[in-house]
């Protein structure tokens, strides 16, 4: 996949790379400290998600999201299944969410903003492919 990604980005592909990859780690992991650790290398203080089920605010909402995570897919862990498409300070990638055996639970997009420092700032995630037009 071709970077997009302009001068007026705050982080190399990479650097993103492993932000949006430590922010999938921390969404499912187990220990608490571990988890609220990983939320603060990568988000912002003001940082939010908004998925279908639910969101969360602050490096606490985010943190706390996981402990409903775990409770419907214990043993789970995302992983991001495509490069990082970025420009400017937005962001998108895919993910799934896999079990313990392997199969997939559920897969989405995910987009990410930003902030001059390459903390994240906000997650918009959707569930499933985009479905196509039916006519």
């Amino acid at each position: 996949m071709t970077d997009t990604r302009t001068s007026t980005n705050p982080t190399t592909p990479a650097d993103l790379a492993s932000v949006i990859d430590t922010h999938l780690a921390a969404y499912c992991e187990p220990d608490t400290a571990r988890r609220r650790d990983l939320v603060a290398a990568v988000w912002s203080p003001e940082g939010a998600v908004y998925d279908p089920p639910f969101d969360g605010a602050g490096h606490e909402g985010i943190a706390e999201m996981t402990d409903t995570l775990l409770t419907h897919f214990p043993g789970h862990t995302f992983r991001r299944t495509s490069d990082v498409d970025a420009h400017h300070a937005f962001a998108r990638y895919t993910w799934s969410l896999d079990g313990p055996d392997g199969a997939t639970a559920v897969q989405g997009t995910d987009i990410v903003e930003v902030d001059a420092a390459g903390r994240l700032v906000r997650i918009v995630g959707f569930f499933g492919e985009v479905a196509p037009i039916t006519c």
